[in-house]
């Protein structure tokens, strides 16, 4: 992959306007001052305001957007990461979904750490993965620091034509511990939701029930890089697809892990594909620090266990406290 470089143009940068003159007054003769008659009206503004003035700035900064693409003058990681194509536009796809649509809300935000490496634990659920797209908007937005999540992927997304160019530009990266190793050293925070398959397929009748977490790589992952887990839980996602059953022989033939059924897919065609406009609650819960054990550590199998184990229960806790909570599923 070339190497890129952002070169910055004048349309970039701010433009100053409505910037008040210095205006030197002049006294008028005596005999020609007369007495100001009262006014019969409101006073009108004596600046008038420029409605085109915000829109001005917009365009100009599209347009140099769009010299950039063209030119390739722009940068992307080992990754294939591109920042600014994430932030003007991919973000600006998925905020409406975020804001609009499932009505997020975040809690514990203060949980993440302003900078730094750290590594982002959610349960995963929802048929198709759009948790993980919000959850990226949910850090991006709510952080302070405005931070990029950087999400482990499974290997199929990889391998889908359109979907595997999009996920690199928009920082998903191969779900293996090389990566994440080191996307953490560099000081980036990385996502993972160890249920994989297991919880984004699971029937409805499941639903908020964790599925089994690996054997523990992503803790093990944390330990070799010295940075915190942050537990995160999501509530709200299991139910947008409701899964009523799985047509295996046709998942096979397609060489995906399952093929949902749902009360509305394949039923209404693409019409029912279109998720359940349900209320969305995620919280991040506080952090687990690693970088108080020796190098070895992460090769000591029982404390991975414990660990993993420990992160489970804590977002499995934050579940169950966040649907006692819930007054409905869509409110």
């Amino acid at each position: 992959m070339a190497d890129a470089k952002v070169i910055p143009f004048d349309e970039d940068r701010p433009r100053r306007r409505g910037a008040p003159r210095k205006v030197r007054a002049v006294p008028a003769p005596a005999a020609a001052v007369e007495p100001a008659a009262p006014a019969a009206g409101p006073v009108p503004p004596s600046v008038p305001e420029l409605p085109g003035d915000g829109w001005d700035r917009r365009i100009a900064g599209g347009l140099a957007f769009l010299r950039r693409r063209i030119t390739g003058e722009y940068e992307v990681d080992d990754f294939g990461y591109d920042k600014e194509l994430t932030d003007q536009v991919l973000m600006s796809l998925l905020r409406p979904v975020y804001d609009k649509y499932f009505r997020v809300e975040v809690k514990g935000i203060e949980n993440i750490p302003k900078e730094g490496g750290a590594l982002i634990v959610a349960n995963h659920s929802g048929t198709l993965p759009l948790d993980g797209l919000m959850l990226q908007v949910a850090v991006h937005d709510r952080h302070p620091a405005e931070r990029h999540l950087r999400l482990l992927a499974a290997d199929l997304v990889f391998m889908l034509p359109v979907v595997n160019e999009i996920a690199r530009k928009a920082g998903h990266t191969l779900a293996c511990a090389e990566d994440a190793q080191r996307l953490l050293e560099a000081g980036e925070l990385v996502g993972v939701m160890p249920e994989g398959f297991k919880g984004i397929g699971k029937p409805f009748g499941e639903r908020y029930k964790l599925q089994r977490f690996g054997r523990g790589g992503f803790v093990s992952t944390a330990l070799r890089a010295g940075t915190p887990i942050v537990p995160c839980s999501i509530v709200g996602a299991e139910e947008i697809y409701p899964m009523i059953g799985n047509a295996k022989t046709l998942a096979r033939l397609l060489g995906l892990p399952y093929f949902p059924v749902t009360p509305t897919f394949p039923w209404l065609g693409p019409l029912g594909a279109v998720p359940l406009p349900t209320k969305w609650t995620i919280q991040f819960g506080e952090p687990i620090p690693t970088d108080g054990y020796a190098p070895e550590a992460a090769e000591d199998p029982m404390l991975m266990f414990n660990l993993t184990d420990q992160v489970r229960e804590q977002i499995q806790h934050t579940l169950y406290k966040l649907l006692v909570q819930r007054r409905s599923v869509f409110f």
